[in-house]
């Protein structure tokens, strides 16, 4: 289309929007003739410039309804990252959704009829070489964090989460540059890490971390990814097994974390609402039954990180082998 044609396409369109009002008798000279032509076009074209000048006028002359405005408009703005407003979705009973990291259906009641104290045998070198390694890594974590699982399973989150973003980030790749379908394993990596973030997101309700545990997360997250990102690429195989044995142990820490509850030892406070929401808990339940539920989920992830590196330990490709259903 030439400029001259989309011009006129322009002016046929706003034409009529911009003199609608010239016919309309002046009775103010020509400076308000003008003003009447010119103000409603231009609020047509502009509205938000004209909305910023009118909300002006508001704040001078009505301070308390101008706050009121400003407030509602930045918690809108904050609810809409892309600035589109959400619609609004509500529970079960018809109260309103109050969390915007997840939705209604994203929620789920988590199986917790899981085998505590199931572990993969290492049989072969690469086996052997993450079970000693995820080992090794247990006995700082207990001297540093002693009995103080609030604090070591906000860390615990952290690490856990990266895993499967990064092999999933890596499959999403491959996909792409080979044309071929994953066997919905990307799908399933992501769930796992959404999964994973959102045990962070229930622990940050029970105990904030101190700067100290904060730098600790960013020192550990900065070497942890690149390694993980570098052990993947060289094996897939021995990269599942290695998140298979850290899950083992995050069933462990957890275990440990029930007793102390159960015991009296740390106190049973109510659950986070977040956490009631999420895995569609009672309204009264309590600090141990979120436990129970992050363990049942981290179990979950165990069997599936060992399955993924026994597909890999038998010669086949993951799109060869479907993901297993409700990974969390």
């Amino acid at each position: 289309m030439s400029s001259r044609m989309a011009g006129a396409t322009l002016l046929r369109h706003l034409g009529p929007r911009l003199f609608a009002a010239a016919a309309e008798p002046a009775s103010g000279g020509l400076a308000a003739s003008a003003r009447g032509i010119m103000l409603p076009a231009a609020a047509r074209i502009f509205p938000a410039r004209m909305a910023s000048t009118d909300a002006k006028q508001v704040a001078a002359e009505k301070p308390e309804e101008a706050a009121a405005t400003e407030q509602s408009d930045t918690k809108n703005a904050v609810a809409s990252y892309w600035g589109v407003q959400p619609r609004k979705l509500v529970r079960e009973d018809g109260t309103e959704w109050p969390w915007f990291c997840f939705t209604p259906w994203d929620t789920y009641r988590a199986d917790t009829s899981i085998d505590v104290k199931k572990h993969h045998e290492p049989r072969t070198l690469p086996d052997k070489v993450a079970y000693y390694a995820v080992r090794s890594l247990r006995v700082p974590m207990d001297l540093f964090f002693q009995r103080r699982h609030s604090s070591h399973a906000l860390l615990l989150e952290t690490v856990a989460a990266v895993p499967p973003m990064v092999g999933g980030v890596l499959l999403h790749l491959r996909s792409l540059r080979r044309f071929e379908h994953s066997g919905g394993w990307i799908r399933a990596l992501m769930e796992e890490a959404e999964n994973e973030r959102m045990h962070l997101m229930t622990f940050l309700e029970v105990t904030q971390p101190r700067w100290w545990e904060r730098a600790l997360v960013v020192a550990a997250q900065g070497v942890f990814f690149n390694a993980y990102f570098v052990g993947y690429l060289v094996s897939p195989k021995f990269a599942h097994r290695f998140v298979g044995y850290l899950e083992e142990e995050a069933v462990h820490s957890y275990t440990e974390y029930l007793k102390d509850l159960k015991a009296g030892i740390i106190e049973n406070t109510p659950a986070p609402a977040i956490a009631i929401d999420y895995w569609r808990l009672p309204a009264d339940a309590t600090l141990k039954d979120v436990v129970t539920v992050v363990r049942a989920d981290e179990a979950h992830h165990r069997d599936a990180n060992h399955y993924a590196s026994d597909i890999h330990y038998q010669g086949l490709k993951l799109k060869e082998a479907p993901a297993p259903i409700g990974f969390h």
